[in-house]
Formats: structure tokens, C-alpha cells, sequence
């Protein structure tokens, strides 16, 4: 074990910060992990509990409490050992027990894609930060650690984990004003994401470290002299630019490190915001500014409580680079961003505790915004706008500043001053004039909201225009609760005619057992709300149809079980009885039987029945492409059933063919002569002629057996002009 990362050594971190913290709980904590952890190995070979350890030094890096390290070290226990849950509750506490619990992954539940099981362990995770904050640094410290050991993984897996990381960890730590872990984390998955770029950007800044420290050096010492005139107390630091960074400006510009000169920046860190200012007005004597390039994040915070002056300048050789000027409070925030302002509590409440909540209130409204999402694509596209895009600010009539993510227009605005402002709104001025309401907000903008009491609600039409999952959210409330009677009853209406025009009325999907279980995925608080989201819209009928059917199969996993049950099942106009089919099930007298379109077996054809679910089984051709895909799947495989055909059964089978020839007069009636002489009927005929006067027809016949259809087949390749004649799936 690398001792950096021993058990002693996060003891010993802990007291520096921490002098009065329960090392009796942490020690229990370690040790339950370590007894849990003690047969499994990670893929690097080295003992899993390094791992637990590893997370649990980053959490005390950021100086966080007994309990977020004790749920570092257990974060994975629930997930991947035999403790549960109530075990944690009882050993450690509530608080302990939630944090392993929001860190945990959905990985046991079953899900009908990968889109939706995102989905919900994403919605899980915002719905445990909505709690505690805590949940997610423990989640970046697991990421961070498991980035960093990515070698041992393969290739595959290394993009996959790498893409997410920086499709969502990043940008959520950005959001979180974490920007120390959003650079660790965008270098770690750089590394794996672009490999050769990655070690040419580290191998190119390395060579010319000297150089840079010299330069960086240089300005430091002339800003030094300069505010030591001024009597401003100050820390000056140079840094460069973290690789992920420049990686984005070469490929955005289409430039080579070469031609890239801003790879570092200067901070200045001093006492007072005061101080801030004169220092900047200082630099910009010393350089020259260049235009455009000034932000200042003091006046103005970020959403994520960031405040900082920005300003590029111009070296005295003619070399670009970024000044950063904040006071030591800021500085603190900018590096950590919401560990700033947990810190070491056990228990003690802060005036600035409220204000973290109303910082960070848009965990909750995206949370209610997945509950109007109509399916997993929507909630990610909102999550991808209220997280992860640029912020504008804009300013409400009495000088209010506002932030909503780029692109956001009146109606967000109007929601974001409160929800009776918007479903009274009936126009917007910005800057004085009259725009329309999908007019999108720029920086600087002074936005007034014309209301009127004549209006009674928002239109429907706002949904396509509002960006921010805050105003979709109230603006889905609002039609939520104007029809909430009549929505539970044409709810409840159509989900029951849907489960029986898709033939699975005879499973039960209705009951209570199955309806509350959607309920608490969905995140409802009752059944009528989920049937009121089904009547208005808000929840698609196709996906909670599938949830049911995913937690029908969950319950019943044995296709044998099901097979019972089909068959009980009333057969529809599309289905036959095994008896009255023509096939044989091998160990069933009686069950529903359906012919496959994707590949019409007729008698004669080597076939494998399908244990379809609740709808009887289903004959495939052996060489079913379809069948084929569903051998690769053991749990699919284990639905294959021996079926036969019944020889002393004489029906009718539909069978498809495909005839090829040379375009000619009378061809077509040549085919149709034939397959009149061979006493076959047919269902459906089509005909085309292709550009170089190629004949294709089509035809849907019913035969007897694979005989009659071979016979048939030979008679059709012996007409004249006719190249090919082959059966269609």
C-alpha cells in the first residue's frame, strides 16, 4: 500500500484541521471496510480497500467532517459487499447511512436502456445533493481516485469513464465552483480521451518550463515592487494553465502549442476588495490591457458564488497573459468552491449556511423538473442547459442582478422572479423596447416584465421557448394543477387501455403492488399525480408501460413461470392456441402461439419457439436473424423453447417472395400463370421496373409446406428473363 495513503496518515491529516474529531468512528468505519473489502481485488491487482482509503484522503484534502469521512470509507460497501443500508443506520448513524446511500449507484436495478439507468442514478445523486451536499464531494473524490487509476482498465472502458467524466463531473464541479477538482478532472480524462495530444501538451510545456518560470518570475517581482509602493499587503502566484485548457484553445482556434503565448497566469490574492481594485489599476499601468478582456466577477459573482477581476494584459515583450485579482476569502471559494463553506461543522449551524441552500436551490428545481420530463433525453438536455452551458447576467428594472444559463429568454426570466410573474406575464421590454418572448437574454440586458391580471396562465407554446428547467417546471405545474381532476381520470384511462391493446392485461400491471413501485421511481408522492402526469402529457405512456413491464419481469424471472401464466391468457385475433396451430411446444399441451413476421416459418423450416412476455410464444426460423442477436443475451437465451411441427395439422402458412428478372412484355403474366398451375394463392402482388429496366416483384402467397414452396420457387427460376427468385424475411 502506498504509504502516503495510509490509514495512520488520514489520522493524522484529520487532527491538523480537526484537532477535536471522533477518530474512534473513523477508525470503526476503516475497519468495517477493510473486513468487507478483504477478499476483492482491484483490477490493478492491488487490495480494493486502497481505493476507500485513497477517497478518503481527498475528502479530508478539503478539510470536510467525521461523517463525510466515514462515508468515504464506506461508500462502496453497500454497492459491492453484503451490508446493507440498515446496517450502516445502525453501526454509524443516519447521517453516515444517507451519505453511502446517495453516493450508491442503481446498478442492481433493472432498466430497458442505458439512457435511463443514467437517468436515474443522475436524478438519485441530485436528489441526495438536494439533501447534503456532502454526497457529491465524496462522489468527486471516488472519481477523482478512479480516474486516476484508469491504466488497469481497458481501452474501452477508459473512454467510456473519461467521456462521462467530462460530459458531467466536470461540469457539475464547475457548476459547484470546484474548479481545483474540475481541472483534475478534465487533465485525468484528456489523458484517456486524446492520448497523443495529451503528452504533447505535457511534453511541449515541459521542455520550456525554464524559460516560462523565468518570464513568470520576472512579473511577479514588477507587480511586487509596484503594490509594495501602494502599502497593499498581497500574495502573488504564477500558474500555468492546466492542460485541458490549452488542449480546448488549440482546438478551437486550430492551433499548435507554438502559437498559443497565454499559457500561464498571474494571481494576486489580497486583504480587502478594495485592495482588488487598486491592484488592478496598478497591473494595468505596468501592461497593457487588451480590450475586451476584463471581467470582474466581484461585482458580479457567478452562480456558483465565484468572484474574482479577470484581465489580460500584455507583457513587456510583446506576451500575452491573465492576471486574476481576489481577496483570501475568494480565493478560498475559487479553489473549493461549496467546501469552502462546509468546511468542519459536527453539528454547528452558520449564518452562510441559508445562503449555500438559496445558492444552490437549482438542484431542487431540476429534481421537479424530472418529474415533468417526458423521457430521459429531455431531463438530460435540461440538465445539460442548467448546468453545463455559459451563464448571462442580466438586470431587473430596480438594478437586481440575474443569472440565467445562455439562451434563456423572458418567460425564464419571468419564472425566475417568481411563478405568479409568469403566469400573468403578458409581454417583456429589454432595454426599453418591446421584443418577443423568444428573444434571448444578453449580458447587460435591462429586462421588465409587462403583466396583466387578465391573464389567467401561460401558454402552452412557452414550453418549446423556456429554457430553464425552473420555468418548464411551473409552467408544467401550472396545467398540472388547472386539470388535475380530469388528468387522474384520462390517466388512469388510457394506461389501461394501452396495457390491454399491447396484450398484457392478464399480468396485473394495474395492481397496487406495480403502480407504487412507479410511483417511488418517479419520484411522485401519490398515484394520482402519476396518473395526472400521463393525462396532461408530462410522462410518456410508452415509458411507464415499460417500467411496469421491467418490474413484472423482476418479479417474475423464470420464463417457466411465464410460460404458465400465457397460458391462461384469453388468445386475441392474432393469436392460436398450440392445439389448433399446427405446432407442438415440447412439455406445454396448450399455450399461445404466434408466427413471427420477421421471418414467416413455414412447415418444413427448422424453427425455436420464443417465451415471449404475456404474449403466448412466439416461432421463429432457426436462422432468424433476430433469434440469432437474442443467443448472444444469457437471460434471453434461457426463453428458448423446443417447438415441432404438427404433421397431422394441414393449414396454411404465409410465406414471401422475391422475384429478379429482365423487364419484358408479359413477364408478369408468365409469373402468374405459374403460380396459378401450382394451385397457390396469393395475398399481395407488387411490381416496379428499375431505372436499368429491371423487373422486381413482390409477392405474399400461402402454402401448405416447404415443399410446395420449393417446387413453386424451381418453376419461377425457369421462366424466361427471370435471374432470381428468393424468399423474404
Amino acid at each position: 500500500m502506498n504509504k502516503d495513503i495510509s490509514f495512520e496518515n488520514l489520522l493524522a491529516k484529520i487532527e491538523k484541521y480537526n484537532p477535536g474529531f471522533d477518530s474512534e468512528k473513523i477508525i470503526k468505519a476503516y475497519n468495517l471496510a477493510d473486513s468487507a473489502h478483504s477478499s476483492q481485488i482491484r483490477k490493478s491487482g492491488t487490495p480494493y480497500i486502497t481505493h476507500p482509503l485513497a477517497v478518503a484522503h481527498i475528502v479530508a484534502d478539503m478539510q470536510m467532517d467525521t461523517d463525510s469521512i466515514c462515508a468515504a470509507l464506506l461508500h462502496d460497501v453497500v454497492e459491492d459487499t453484503e451490508y446493507t443500508s440498515e446496517d450502516i443506520t445502525e453501526l454509524f448513524g443516519s447521517q453516515v447511512s444517507l451519505l453511502v446511500d446517495g453516493v450508491t449507484k442503481l446498478d442492481k436495478i433493472q432498466f430497458s436502456s442505458k439512457e435511463e439507468r443514467d437517468m436515474e442514478n443522475l436524478r438519485k445523486m441530485f436528489l441526495a445533493m438536494a439533501s447534503d451536499i456532502r454526497v457529491i464531494i465524496i462522489k468527486f473524490a471516488d472519481r477523482v481516485h478512479n480516474m486516476s487509476t484508469l491504466i488497469s482498465m481497458s481501452e474501452e472502458k477508459q473512454r467510456e469513464k473519461a467521456r462521462e467524466t467530462l460530459s458531467v463531473y466536470a461540469p457539475l464541479a464547475h457548476r459547484l465552483g470546484m474548479y481545483k477538482i474540475k481541472w483534475e478532472l478534465e487533465d485525468l480524462s484528456l489523458k484517456y480521451i486524446d492520448p497523443v495530444a495529451y503528452h504533447e501538451i505535457v511534453e511541449g510545456i515541459s521542455q520550456k518550463r525554464q524559460e516560462r518560470e523565468e518570464y513568470i518570475a520576472s512579473i511577479k517581482r514588477d507587480i511586487k515592487n509596484r503594490l509594495t509602493q501602494l502599502n497593499i499587503n498581497c500574495k502573488i502566484d504564477g500558474r500555468p494553465k492546466h492542460f485541458y485548457s490549452i488542449y480546448r484553445k488549440m482546438f478551437t482556434q486550430n492551433k499548435t502549442l507554438d502559437q498559443i503565448y497565454d499559457l500561464f497566469a498571474v494571481r494576486i490574492i489580497t486583504d480587502t476588495v478594495s485592495d482588488c481594485y487598486a491592484a488592478l489599476g496598478a497591473a494595468h499601468e505596468l501592461y497593457k490591457p487588451m480590450p475586451g478582456r476584463f471581467k470582474d466577477y466581484i461585482a458580479m459573482p457567478k452562480p456558483n458564488m465565484y468572484q474574482s477581476l479577470h484581465t489580460t494584459v500584455i507583457g513587456h515583450d510583446g506576451v500575452p497573459f491573465e492576471i486574476q485579482i481576489r481577496t483570501k476569502e475568494m480565493h478560498e471559494i475559487a479553489e473549493n468552491g461549496v467546501c469552502a463553506h462546509w468546511k468542519y461543522k459536527e453539528g454547528k449551524t452558520r449564518p452562510e449556511d441559508n445562503m449555500l441552500e438559496q445558492k444552490f436551490q437549482w438542484i431542487k428545481q431540476l429534481i421537479e423538473f424530472q418529474k415533468d420530463a417526458k423521457d430521459e433525453k429531455e431531463f438530460l438536455q435540461a440538465l445539460r442547459i442548467d448546468m453545463f452551458t455559459d451563464q448571462v447576467f442580466v438586470f431587473s428594472p430596480k438594478g437586481d442582478v440575474l443569472s440565467f444559463p445562455a439562451g434563456a429568454t423572458p418567460i425564464d426570466f419571468a419564472f425566475g422572479i417568481h411563478s405568479a410573474v409568469g403566469c400573468k406575464m403578458q409581454g417583456a421590454k429589454v432595454n426599453g423596447k418591446i421584443v418577443n418572448l423568444d428573444y434571448q437574454l444578453q449580458n447587460g440586458d435591462i429586462v421588465e416584465i409587462i403583466t396583466s391580471s387578465a391573464i389567467h396562465g401561460p401558454s402552452k407554446d412557452w414550453l418549446k421557448i423556456a429554457k430553464t428547467s425552473q420555468a418548464r417546471t411551473k409552467i408544467h405545474q401550472w396545467f398540472k394543477k388547472e386539470n388535475r381532476e380530469e388528468n387522474i381520470i384520462k390517466g388512469k384511462d388510457m394506461l389501461e387501455k394501452e396495457i390491454k391493446r399491447q396484450g398484457y392485461g392478464a399480468l396485473g400491471l394495474t395492481s397496487s403492488e406495480y403502480i407504487e413501485h412507479l410511483v417511488k421511481r418517479y419520484g411522485f408522492s401519490c398515484t394520482d399525480d402519476l396518473y395526472s402526469n400521463i393525462g396532461y402529457g408530462g410522462v410518456q405512456l410508452t415509458n411507464v408501460i415499460s417500467k411496469l413491464k421491467d418490474e413484472y419481469k423482476k418479479n417474475n424471472t423464470t420464463p417457466e413461470k411465464k410460460l404458465l401464466e400465457i397460458t391462461s391468457e384469453t388468445p386475441n385475433k392474432n393469436s392460436k392456441s398450440s392445439a389448433a396451430s399446427g405446432i407442438v411446444v415440447k412439455g406445454v399441451d396448450n399455450c399461445l402461439i404466434r408466427y413471427s413476421r420477421c421471418c414467416n416459418p413455414v412447415p418444413g423450416d427448422k424453427i425455436v419457439g420464443y417465451i415471449t412476455r404475456g404474449r403466448g410464444v412466439s416461432i421463429h426460423r432457426q436462422d432468424c436473424v433476430n433469434i440469432s442477436a437474442l443467443y448472444t443475451d444469457d437471460e434471453e437465451k434461457k426463453r428458448m423453447i423446443d417447438v415441432f411441427w404438427d404433421d397431422n395439422k394441414e393449414e396454411f402458412y404465409l410465406a414471401h417472395l422475391k422475384i429478379v428478372g429482365t423487364d419484358r412484355n408479359g413477364l408478369l403474366i408468365d409469373i402468374a400463370n405459374i403460380i396459378a398451375d401450382c394451385k397457390v394463392n396469393v395475398k399481395t402482388l407488387n411490381a416496379r421496373t428499375t431505372k436499368d429496366r429491371m423487373a422486381i416483384i413482390e409477392a405474399s402467397i400461402e402454402i401448405r409446406n416447404i415443399n410446395q414452396l420449393d417446387i413453386l420457387t424451381t418453376k419461377l427460376r425457369n421462366i424466361k428473363d427471370v435471374i432470381e427468385v428468393s424468399r423474404n424475411h
